[in-house]
């Protein structure tokens, strides 16, 4: 069976909301378009505009749970957000920034920071968990093994991941570091495993705590999954696109 893309989703906002793709043109050294363009800054946070921080510095699922349960919708410069325990918010992250700090502040656990402001990525460079530019990749045939070791069924969106490819082999997406291969006409080079945190344990539905995901993934000696890719040589990819291993 040849390897096929079998989703793409972008977050618009880190930590706020998940959006499908159909298709998206890749650019050589920089993070999926659209993809965690902005991110909400906490009151202890000295993050500004256009300077990767940590994820530390901002508001996030693992300590705020219910943010896992937000759907976002991007027309234009409108973000359109979703939670099944708030009213619609339509907003411009970059003009109506308090507005969207309102919005979200019923959603952070009590003792936790404070969301304050929202915090522009810098250009090409989405506010991603990697200091440099990279795009999230992850293997339905791994999830569906977490899934199995769960014994019940589990939202690819606790994950959090950009590309989702059909059709490897169980956990071969960790045998692809170091090496470059295609997806449509882009050509990536997976550079690193990526390291889960509680932020799994969130129904993506619900927002609320209810499988600790963390201990399956201990069971396997490490608590990776998904891996990061740079982009190499930019171009099309598509949902059904072959994925050309080396």
């Amino acid at each position: 069976m040849t390897p096929t893309l079998a989703s793409i989703w972008r977050h618009p906002i880190k930590a706020v909301g998940r959006e499908a793709m159909d298709a998206a043109t890749l650019t050589a050294g920089a993070t999926l378009p659209g993809d965690r363009l902005w991110a909400v800054a906490h009151e202890a946070s000295s993050a500004g505009d256009d300077t990767w921080s940590r994820c530390a510095a901002f508001i996030r699922a693992g300590s705020s749970p219910a943010l896992m349960a937000i759907e976002a919708r991007t027309e234009g410069a409108i973000v359109h957000l979703t939670h099944p325990d708030r009213s619609p918010l339509a907003v411009d992250p970059e003009a109506e920034g308090a507005a969207l700090v309102e919005w979200l502040d019923p959603l952070v656990a009590d003792g936790r920071a404070r969301p304050a402001r929202i915090v522009r990525a810098p250009a090409g460079h989405g506010m991603t968990d990697t200091s440099q530019p990279t795009i999230s990749l992850g293997n339905l045939t791994s999830h569906r093994i977490i899934a199995q070791r769960l014994g019940r069924d589990l939202s690819l969106h606790r994950w959090r991941c950009n590309l989702w490819v059909d059709g490897l082999a169980p956990w071969e997406e960790f045998d692809l570091i170091g090496r470059e291969f295609r997806i449509g006409a882009a050509t990536l080079r997976a550079t690193e495993r990526i390291e889960r945190c509680e932020a799994t344990s969130a129904n993506p539905e619900t927002g609320r705590r209810d499988a600790d995901l963390l201990s399956v993934l201990d069971a396997f000696g490490h608590r990776d999954f998904t891996i990061a890719l740079a982009v190499v040589a930019g171009g099309r990819i598509a949902v059904g696109d072959a994925v050309t291993l080396p």
